[in-house]
């Protein structure tokens, strides 16, 4: 039986696997190849690169796409979207840290009383 790591099974749980090529990510997200990568160069995403140096993109890159496209349809501009996202994804992972934290018994520090 191969290593664990690389059983075909894990690569389809696996949200970071890069997966979709550029045609298919555009398809799934009704956009263009030109949308996925102005996203690249506002540094949203980084899809990983095939041997053949093709854009590859994972479920998880997917929905972060999909999330500035939602923004770009109500009229924001890309490079705020982009922005927004990255933020809101920060803001996310803040919270699983908190959440995190609180369940091990963690509590924040207050500040000395003046």
């Amino acid at each position: 039986m191969p290593p664990a790591a690389s059983r075909p099974i894990d690569k389809l749980d696996d949200d970071d696997y890069p997966a979709y090529t550029m045609g298919r990510a555009a398809e799934m997200l009704g956009t263009t190849p030109a949308f996925l990568r102005a996203l690249g160069e506002h540094r949203l995403i980084t899809p990983l690169r095939s041997e053949g140096g093709h854009r590859r993109y994972s479920r998880y890159q997917l929905r972060i796409a999909a999330r500035a496209r939602e923004l770009v349809d109500q009229g924001t501009a890309i490079e705020a979207a982009c922005r927004i996202v990255i933020l809101e994804d920060q803001l996310e992972e803040a919270q699983r840290i908190n959440e995190q934290l609180r369940a091990h018994g963690h509590r924040p520090q207050q500040e000395p009383s003046a």
